[in-house]
Order: structure tokens, then C-alpha cells, then sequence
């Protein structure tokens, strides 16, 4: 099927066109003519299926059709919600492409930097928005942002967002937006808590599910290295320089963690640069675009610094440290084998993580293929209670099983 049998109109072609896309993906398929046809929505998607154009694309059609019933001219009518800087970015950059013959007047609001550019561009008419949860409401609380006028609402990566303890945000927000809206809920997981956060906000919706979040690409090749927790740095430099690897995006559990890892690699000789919460806006972006561009072959990230990151070449994924949380897994890898493209996933697991590899391939409902060729083998007999033993062994205390998400609920209001 083709965007024109979706019904598009010719601005909108036209800059998808300029783009090279010609066909719609599933969700864009089946979500497009029902937001266009003013249902609410409950889209369920992994990473890398093209939601973000299942939204943008009938938003700048409606508002651009229905200029002549809006109130006033370049009033918020379109509010797009995202958890991280990174993603209201992408999600913007997203607009400003399907929407570049439209004529409408975008802004994105984030924290972590001066209010006062972002406050400019509001003065001047913003007919959408795209706001991280704290900045916006901040905003909200000085009388600088109005959401009366609000037609269309979309809660993007609505799984993140609850993760990061944003939920009270999101509800303030929304209790400013008229009950008249169409709502938009799109998540990459589906537990029962986001079942009942979008029950709360959409009235009939319709449910999308495309790709359960228990599936990878098929064209992502997956790779398990067993491995002392000593020997991932040593293992991902042996592989980043055995290998013929373009670029390649590195998970770690915690920001500390990123910070050394990208530090250990520069040393050797690898150009990497960390990305995570407690970097600047400025240093993330720089980061990212360095790494787009070719100018440094590895990005280090923690996972909630991820959501928005997207690299349509990316060769490679690792898994420095197994997520405890085996969705992330996928959500993870994901992040590579795009557009019909292959990818390539590694994951190392040290004694400790082996009760998250057992989780994540229950939930993919496969076993990752074992490597056993590389220079640093493991004793796979020894499971994480022999060596929490040991720990106390030594140190007298007992070292946990699971590892808390470092980056859990870290956050201030500004959405970083």
C-alpha cells in the first residue's frame, strides 16, 4: 500500500517524496486512517516500527485541513508528550519533516537549558508542541503556556514516562487540556499500570498492536558472551578491533558505568563519548551528532538516555551490562536492524546476570546463540548464589542478586 491509497494530502506526499518513503509501515497503516478519522487511539509498538509517524503525519493533515475552525491563528493545538529531551527532538525533527509544506509552526520545550529562547518562540504562536513533562509544566506554572486550546493530545513512549515517576506531571497537565480532545497513547510495552493510565485518558479507543514487545527484528543477528565482570572491557575491545564494525551502540546499566567504559575505550585508542541523564543538553547533543556523522564510532548509553536516539545505520549493539528488565532487552537491540537492514547484537553475561538472561530469553522465548570463541571464557556451572558466597566469603556481606536500576526515578521535573 502506498501513502496516497491512505488517503494524504498532497503537502504531506510531497515531503515524504522529498524523503524516499513510498510505503507505510503496519502501524503507520492501520493507525493513520483511524486518527484521521478522529478516533482515540492505543498504539503498542517496539522500537524502530515507525510510530512517531503514525501520529505526526494525520496531526499536521487534520490541522492543516481545519485551519479555518481553529480560534485563533497559531494557538496550541496539538501537544505531542515525550519522557526525555532526546525523543521530544527526534519527535520534532519528525514534524518538521512529513509537515516542511504544511505551514505550520512547531516548538519543542525541554529542560536542562534556558527557558527564555523556548519562551520567545511561544510568544511568536506555536500550533504544535512537543514538551517533556517537567519543563512544560514549569512553564504552565509561570502563565506562559496555555492549553486551552488543545485539540489533539499524544503521550508518546507512555511506558518511559511512567517509569521515570512522571505520571503526577502528566496528570497535572493533562487536568489543563479540554475534555473535548482526541488522544493519542502510544507505548513500546503494555503492563497492566500503562492499561490503566490509558483507560484513565482515552474515551473508545482503538487498539494498534503491532509487533509484541516479546519479538526482535528478525534481521538482528544475537550473540551471548559469557564473561567475567572484570573482562567486558577487555572482551569489547577485542571485538570492536577484531571485527569489521562500523558503529556500535553500547549499554550500560548505570551513568557511572557509561563514563567508564567510554573513558577506557578512548584510551585504547576507540572515539566514544557516554551519554546519560547527567550530561548537558549540549554535551548529549554533540555527542549524538559526532556519532551520526561518522566522527566517533561508539555512543555509550544508559537506556532512559537512549529513548529518542535513532540511527537508521547502526551495525552493532552491546550489552555491557544484561538490563534487569527484560523487555529493555528487546527495546534495546531493536535499536538496530532497521528499514529492512540487518543489525547485530551482542550481550555479555557475568555469573551475577545469569537470572536476567533466564528472564529475557523466557520473554523472546528463545536461547541467544553462546560465542565461546573469544579470548576471555567463563565457567558457565558457576551461578550468581556461588558467587554471592563468595562475596561474603570475603567481605562479610551479601552482595544482591538483582542490581537496581541506577537510573530509575533519577530525574528532576526538567525531563532529563
Amino acid at each position: 500500500m502506498s501513502f496516497e491509497k491512505l488517503q494524504i494530502i498532497e503537502p504531506i506526499i510531497k515531503a515524504l517524496k522529498n524523503e524516499g518513503y513510498t510505503h507505510p509501515t503496519p502501524i503507520q497503516e492501520q493507525s493513520i486512517p483511524l486518527i484521521l478519522q478522529r478516533k482515540d487511539i492505543l498504539g503498542c509498538a517496539r522500537t524502530g516500527t515507525g510510530k512517531t509517524a503514525a501520529f505526526a503525519i494525520p496531526i499536521i493533515q487534520i490541522l492543516h485541513q481545519e485551519k479555518h475552525l481553529l480560534k485563533k491563528q497559531h494557538s496550541i493545538n496539538a501537544l505531542v508528550l515525550t519522557p526525555t529531551r532526546e525523543l521530544a527532538i527526534q519527535v520534532r525533527n519528525s514534524f518538521e519533516t512529513y509537515g516542511k509544506f504544511a505551514g505550520l509552526r512547531l516548538l519543542t520545550v525541554f529542560g536542562g537549558v534556558s527557558q527564555q529562547m523556548q519562551v520567545n518562540e511561544l510568544r511568536k504562536g506555536v500550533d504544535i508542541l512537543v514538551a517533556t513533562p517537567g519543563r512544560l509544566l514549569d512553564l504552565m506554572q509561570q502563565q506562559l503556556v496555555h492549553l486551552s486550546d488543545i485539540r489533539l493530545l499524544v503521550l508518546d513512549e507512555a511506558d518511559r514516562m511512567l517509569d521515570m515517576g512522571f505520571v503526577r506531571d502528566v496528570r497535572k497537565i493533562i487536568a489543563q487540556v479540554p475534555a473535548r480532545r482526541q488522544t493519542l497513547f502510544f507505548s513500546a510495552t503494555m503492563a497492566p499500570e500503562i492499561g490503566k493510565l490509558a483507560a484513565s485518558l482515552l474515551k473508545d479507543p482503538v487498539k494498534v498492536e503491532i509487533t509484541p514487545v516479546s519479538s526482535a527484528a528478525p534481521a538482528i543477528h544475537q550473540s551471548l558472551f559469557y564473561v567475567e565482570k572484570k573482562n567486558k572491557l577487555p572482551l569489547l575491545m577485542h571485538l570492536l578491533n577484531s571485527r569489521k564494525i562500523q558503529s556500535a551502540l553500547v549499554f550500560t546499566r548505570t551513568k557511572h558505568g557509561a563514563d567508564k567504559v567510554a573513558k577506557a575505550l578512548n584510551r585504547s585508542g576507540v572515539r566514544s563519548e557516554a551519554i546519560h541523564g547527567n550530561k548537558s543538553q549540549t554535551g548529549r547533543q554533540r555527542a549524538l551528532q559526532q556519532f551520526t556523522s561518522g566522527q566517533i564510532k561508539v555512543l555509550v548509553a544508559t537506556d532512559i538516555a537512549a529513548r529518542g536516539i535513532d540511527i537508521e545505520a547502526l551495525s552493532h549493539v552491546f550489552n555491557f551490562d544484561l538490563p534487569n528488565v527484560a523487555e529493555t532487552y528487546v527495546h534495546r537491540i531493536g535499536r538496530t536492524g532497521r528499514a529492512g537492514a540487518s543489525g547485530i547484537a551482542f550481550s555479555f553475561c557475568d555469573p551475577e546476570e545469569k537470572s536476567y538472561l533466564k528472564d529475557i530469553e523466557k520473554l523472546i522465548t528463545n536461547s541467544i546463540p553462546v560465542m565461546n570463541d573469544h579470548p576471555y571464557p567463563v565457567d558457565t556451572s558457576v551461578n550468581a548464589d556461588q558467587v554471592g558466597a563468595r562475596a561474603t566469603e570475603v567481605t562479610g556481606h551479601t552482595r544482591p542478586r538483582r542490581i537496581v536500576h541506577a537510573e530509575r526515578k533519577n530525574y528532576n521535573r526538567s525531563g532529563r
